[in-house]
């Protein structure tokens, strides 16, 4: 298995392709964007579900993220990028012509909702791809049943307005680019468990929705 990172590093530049390990350490990009809200929301999340990535696959991961923006190069080493807040997204222009590239040469993005930033996520990625809409990911998809079985989809973590968890999708030619986990709050399920004090079951499967993710991200058949 090569992950899919690697087919972002050999043509991210527009150049000649590079040569690259077939089998890297990688880790999860945490998006620092504009607009106002708290990128930075959860900040024991991704090292734990880093943990749990390393520990219950054969997965080479890094203990910690990569915080970028979309105008790093260090975007381009990582297959999972993740976001999340409670408020405002923004992105230029600029922004969503190299966001666009990444999805389109392998990469992928989940933005989960921390309560507070569903209208503007909503709004971006219409701008994103404007030819392809924002559906529910139907539950036979890969993303519920590749490591671990969710037959009724991402679980609910959080109550926020008592409606179901839902996981929409953008598809580029078949492939799911972008997850947006929505009124589930799966990064809150993720961090330390004193943080929101979280019954262990709902952590649980919370780690291991997001063991998935990461999963099909890199192209992991489990």
């Amino acid at each position: 298995m090569i992950p899919r990172m690697v087919l972002v590093l050999g043509i991210a530049g527009g150049g000649p392709p590079v040569t690259v390990d077939p089998d890297p350490v990688m880790t999860i990009g945490r998006l620092h964007y504009d607009g106002g809200g708290d990128w930075y929301a959860n900040p024991s999340s991704l090292p734990n579900l880093l943990s749990a990535i390393r520990s219950r696959t054969s997965l080479r991961v890094d203990a910690t993220e990569k915080v970028v923006t979309l105008g790093d190069d260090e975007l381009w080493t990582v297959p999972y990028l993740y976001m999340t807040g409670h408020g405002n997204v923004h992105w230029s222009d600029r922004d969503l012509l190299t966001l666009r590239r990444y999805l389109q040469q392998g990469g992928f993005l989940h933005a989960d909702d921390n309560y507070g930033m569903d209208v503007s996520i909503r709004r971006e990625l219409a701008r994103l791809f404007p030819d392809q809409p924002l559906v529910e990911v139907p539950l036979d998809h890969p993303i519920y049943h590749l490591v671990y079985d969710f037959p009724k989809g991402v679980p609910k973590i959080h109550a926020h307005d008592d409606k179901p968890g839902q996981g929409f999708g953008i598809f580029l030619e078949g492939r799911l680019v972008v997850y947006y986990s929505y009124q589930t709050d799966l990064g809150d399920g993720w961090e330390d468990p004193q943080v929101h004090n979280d019954p262990r079951d709902k952590r649980e499967a919370a780690l291991r929705m997001g063991v998935n993710l990461f999963s099909y991200a890199v192209g992991f058949g489990g």
